[in-house]
């Protein structure tokens, strides 16, 4: 049986240097024979999630059954002013939904965490930001997590980057993701 590995992140802006970041993980999780999924951009719009507020949009079911039917996921977050976007916070808060279920929230699934910033301390602060957050929904972050300087590491669009040790990074972040969920 396949391991199924679920990107989640980006921006609004197709093809942007997170979403670059994000799908060469997955590319590291596809070569190391996982089958993969992306939810980036406008699947990404969601309503603020309020707990109070039990009725979901189509895109918001569409994010937690992709996350319920995950081995194993890579979340990549644009650094803003030092934190991950809203975009990617609000989408993670959705996984509340996932609460009261037999594996509730990310529970026994690695996770890997990337975050793209202009910036090394950007970079770091996002990447520590998603790592906590994955440890909140009970996940288990991978060793290597990825801060990306983006004034340093240009990615481009046929899915490389300007750095190869970035690029080494991301995919080995994608490899972890299913060498843990292939030992549980």
């Amino acid at each position: 049986m396949a391991i199924n590995v679920v990107g989640i992140g980006g921006s609004l802006r197709p093809g942007s240097q997170s979403e670059r970041a994000l799908r060469i993980a997955l590319a590291g999780a596809a070569d190391a024979g996982a089958r993969t999924s992306v939810i980036t951009g406008d699947a990404l719009v969601l309503p603020f999630y309020d707990i109070a507020i039990p009725d979901r949009t189509r895109q918001a079911e569409q994010l937690v059954d992709a996350v319920r039917a995950a081995d194993g996921l890579v979340i990549a977050s644009p650094g803003y002013h030092g934190g991950m976007s809203g975009l990617v916070k609000n989408a993670l808060d959705y996984l509340e939904d996932l609460g009261g279920e037999d594996r509730p929230y990310l529970d026994d699934r690695a996770v890997g965490t990337v975050a793209v910033a202009f910036g090394w301390q950007a970079a770091v602060t996002t990447l520590d930001q998603l790592r906590t957050t994955v440890h909140a929904l009970r996940g288990w972050p991978t060793p290597l997590g990825g801060a990306v300087n983006s004034v340093e590491t240009k990615f481009d669009e046929s899915g490389g980057a300007s750095e190869p040790k970035v690029e080494a990074t991301l995919r080995t972040i994608g490899e972890q993701v299913v060498s843990f969920a292939t030992s549980r």
